[in-house]
Order: C-alpha cells, then structure tokens, then sequence
C-alpha cells in the first residue's frame, strides 16, 4: 500500500505546483513551499524520508559552488551592455541599410541582426525591445504588411534561446550533465562520461543557424509571393549614416564589432582554448569595450588596442604553458608569460575607460542593476528547483517518471514525442527558466536511461523551449514587443504574425527528431 500511496501524494504534489504557477504566485517560492508542505504531510503519515530535506543545505551550497551558473550573469551582463550602450542599434541601422534596397529586404535584415545578437547577447528582452522600438516603425513606414513585421521581429529576438551562447544552453547542460552521470551510475556504469556546456553549444549552432536561415527564406518566399507585403526601399530613404556609403565598407563596419566579438567568446569555447564560464567573462568585457568604443570615441584608440591585447593573450594561452607556480619555466614559456602580463595590462587600461565612459553616459547603473535583478531571479528560481527535485524523489517521482515513460507505447519514441508534447504546451503558460527546472529535472533521468544522445536531447529541449516566446497567451516575446509598439498594432497583428513562424520552429524541430545528426556530428567532429 506504502507504493501507491506514494505515487499518488508525487502526482498531487506535481499538480498543486503547477496550480500555483498558473495562480500567479512567485515560481521559486511555490517551488520550496509547496515541496517543503508535502514533505513535513508525508513524513506524518510515514512516506517520506526527512532525510531528503537535510540534504537541501549541501544541494544549495552546490549550486552556489557550480563554475558553469557563474557564466549566468557575465552572460547577461554583456547582452545588457550591448543593449544599453546603443551597440545592437548601430548594427539595426547599418544592416538595414545594407539589404532594404531589396523586396523584403528589411525583414531579411531583422532577422540577420535577431541571429547576430543572439550570437553575442542571448537576451530575449533587449533584442524584442530594441529591435521593436527601431526597425518596427521603418517597415511599417515603408509598407510592410504589420503582422509580417511584428512576427518577424518577435521570432528574431527569440533566436537567443537556440543559438549559442544561450543562457537557455547554460542552464540545461548543468542539468543535463547530472542527470546523464545519474542515468549510467543507475545501469551500473560507474566510470560514467559527461556531457559539458561545451557539447550543447557546439551541438545547437548548426540547427539555430538553420532555425535562422528558415525565417530568411519565408520572408524571401513572402516578398517574390505577395510583394506588397515586404516593399523595397528607395535608397533616398535610407538614414542619412548609411546614404551614399560604400557598401562593402558599411558591411564591414556592421558585421566586425560582433563577429569579433562572436569569435573570441564562441571560438574560445568550441576551440577548447576557455570553459564557458571563462567565455563569458571574456565577452563582458568585450562587450564593455564595444560600449567604451561608441561613447568615448576621443579615446577609442586605447580600446581597440585593449581588443588587440585580448585576441594576443587568447593566442598566447592556446600555444604557451602560462602556469607559474612550477619549479621549472622554459625560455619560450617565459616569454609567452611576459607577453599575457603585457597584453592584460593593455586590457585592464582599455576596460577602466570603457568603464569610465558607460558610467558617464549613464549606461553602467541600468545594467548593473538589470544584472543583478535577472541573476537573483534566475538563482532563486534554482533554488526553489533543487528543492522540489529532492522532495519529488524522496516520493518516489523519478522511479513513477521512468515506469510510466518506459511504458509508452513507441518505445524511445513515444517517449521523447510526449515529453517535447508536454514542454511545447507547458510553453504556453510557464516561463522558459521555470520549464527547464520544473520539467527537466523529472523527465531527463528517464530519457536518458533509454541511450539517448545528451546532446540531441538537450538542443530538442532548447528549440522547443524556443517556441514557448512566441505561443500564446503567455508568449513573452510577444509581450515585450507589445510594449513598444506604435498606435495601429493590435494584439492580433503580433499573434497573426508570429503564427508562421511557430510553424517553422516546429518543421525544424521535426527534421532534427528525423536526422540527430545535425545537433551530434558537430560536437562528435570536433570534440571526438
């Protein structure tokens, strides 16, 4: 009888959390309130073990601890700063100017920026925010049908949760990187392999670089198949920045700041050179000296010298051995410690005016602020997490979760179809962060027991959970580009438009459930 019982309290546990999420109460406290109420009720009526709430201490201490969660606020720190120092708008303007000349030119330009932006920033707000306040208002000056505009503007800004590096990718790899190890220590594999951070982004570029040519190739579709939604512009109309400029060296212009910026904290990764933590650090201050570039031009030769100084110091640590606590240094590695103590002292000068030059033009303050409000949230949210996760196991969840999975009928593959069915309509009412610590942490353990690739089953989790912005009624994309957009844009215009997309999102998320190998052979290349 103890089994059942037990089963049925893990069931009401799982619904009363969720009729409080949709209740509106704060996830992260429902999370730990609710858990902690049915774990003091089951251990009264003898089905739980309070040993599993002692161990909440050690499981908090350890996401403190966890390198890989440091990279969450470096992360958001740079999109921020991206944002608020007008870095992302420059690159709108420009590339706008570069492909508006063209029938749906400026839709096409969107999403090239949305890609560009999710390659450096990851955040979904800034992107929405600031594309919408910018490049909304040109497309429909120049005739774009409104619900074309709003869709393509709003998927776009989405591109952040897929394509890497994604705060969205960082917080699933630490999930998934336990959850693999516990699923093999359970089939008696006691040398078990990982899975990093590392493995979901170089496994997740190809397929968000696809998920982005999608979108180009519908809104070309679109402009050939009814023109007057997606009318060129004359070049008259271009702003007067781009009127009459080379285009090749506008292009130039546009795409160098955060290609190099893309490449020092992409390539430092997938190139094994940093950890994504250290990536992460590496690109806040490159993204504080892009910022330092555009408001302190008088000085902006001190800054790109800094940039230079970072590209020699990640070279430098590629080729040479720079650990000086040993007994012995060779010649040539004492050089490449000279040059690394030279090179960060070069970039120490150019971020402190950087620095200096956000926080005089007011840019430092907001995003300290927006970093430290995003990070607290993200972590407590965590938290709240870590201890449902525990109290759902002390029930007997995890074993309940396997059986029922196991049981489905298609074997592996009714199992991952239910799974992603369940996240895509919890997408519906649950923020990204509250599916990925709610749902993931349940179901991963089980999936991945059946010999699924960690990586495949991470960047499916990643596209689905892409969709979550864009379907409403609760599709955050959708409510950022709400709050900006100009009087004549209904909420029907935003829900009209993003239907399209919606729908290559999960065309794409259906050709990888058919061919795996476009999230694994990428990592297997490179990292094998």
């Amino acid at each position: 009888m103890g089994l059942p019982a037990q089963e049925i309290v893990c069931i009401v546990m799982v619904v009363v959390t969720l009729a409080g999420v949709l209740a509106g109460y704060p996830v992260a406290f429902t999370l730990g309130g609710v858990s902690l109420l049915f774990a003091l009720g089951g251990w009264l009526f003898g089905l739980f073990d309070l040993a599993f709430v002692t161990a909440i201490v050690d499981r908090i201490f350890g996401f403190m601890m966890n390198e890989v969660l440091v990279a969450v606020p470096l992360f958001v720190f740079m999109g921020m700063m991206l944002e608020r120092s007008k870095v992302a708008e420059d690159l709108l303007i420009n590339m706008g100017a570069l492909f508006g000349t063209m029938r749906g030119g400026l839709a096409v330009s969107v999403t090239i920026v949305g890609a560009l932006l999710a390659a450096s920033t990851g955040i979904v707000g800034a992107t929405v925010v600031t594309m919408g306040l910018l490049a909304l208002p040109v497309m429909l000056r120049h005739g774009y049908d409104p619900a074309l505009a709003c869709g393509s503007i709003a998927a776009a800004g989405t591109l952040g949760q897929i394509i890497p590096p994604s705060l969205v990718l960082v917080l699933l790899g630490d999930i998934l990187s336990a959850s693999y190890q516990a699923a093999q220590l359970k089939k008696g594999i006691f040398a078990p392999e990982s899975v990093s951070v590392t493995d979901l982004f170089a496994g997740a570029l190809l397929p968000g670089l696809a998920l982005a040519g999608l979108y180009a190739l519908y809104q070309l579709a679109i402009a050939w198949v009814r023109p007057a939604s997606s009318p060129a512009v004359p070049r008259a109309a271009l702003p007067a920045t781009a009127a009459g400029r080379n285009p090749a060296l506008l292009l130039a212009e546009t795409l160098v700041p955060p290609v190099v910026l893309i490449v020092a904290v992409l390539g430092s990764i997938l190139g094994g050179i940093a950890t994504p933590t250290e990536a992460a650090a590496v690109g806040a201050v490159g993204a504080t000296m892009l910022a330092g570039l555009k408001l302190d031009p008088r000085r902006a030769w001190i800054v790109r010298l800094a940039a230079v100084a970072v590209v020699v110091l990640l070279v430098v640590t590629a080729v040479f051995d720079l650990r000086v606590a040993r007994t012995r240094i060779g010649t040539a590695d004492g050089i490449g410690i000279a040059i690394a103590l030279a090179a960060t002292a070069v970039i120490a000068w150019g971020l402190w005016v950087s620095l200096a030059a956000a926080l005089r033009a007011d840019v430092l303050r907001p995003v300290m602020r927006t970093t430290a409000q995003l990070t607290a949230m993200i972590f407590v949210i965590i938290i709240g997490a870590g201890i449902f996760s525990l109290v759902f196991r002390g029930f007997g969840g995890e074993e309940l979760v396997h059986e029922f999975l196991k049981d489905l009928p298609g074997g592996v593959a009714g199992a991952v179809f239910v799974v992603m069915l369940v996240m895509f309509l919890l997408g519906f009412f649950l923020d990204v962060v509250e599916i990925i610590f709610v749902v993931v942490p349940i179901v991963a353990p089980a999936l991945l027991a059946m010999d699924i690739s960690p990586v495949w089953l991470g960047v499916m989790m990643a596209l689905n959970l892409q969709t979550s912005y864009l379907t409403p009624p609760f599709a955050l994309s959708l409510f950022y580009l709400r709050s900006v957009v100009p009087a004549g844009i209904s909420t029907r215009h935003l829900y009209v438009g993003v239907i399209p997309f919606v729908a290559i999102q999960l065309v794409a998320l259906v050709a990888l459930a058919a061919w795996p190998g476009l999230a694994t052979w990428l990592p297997r290349a490179m990292f094998d």
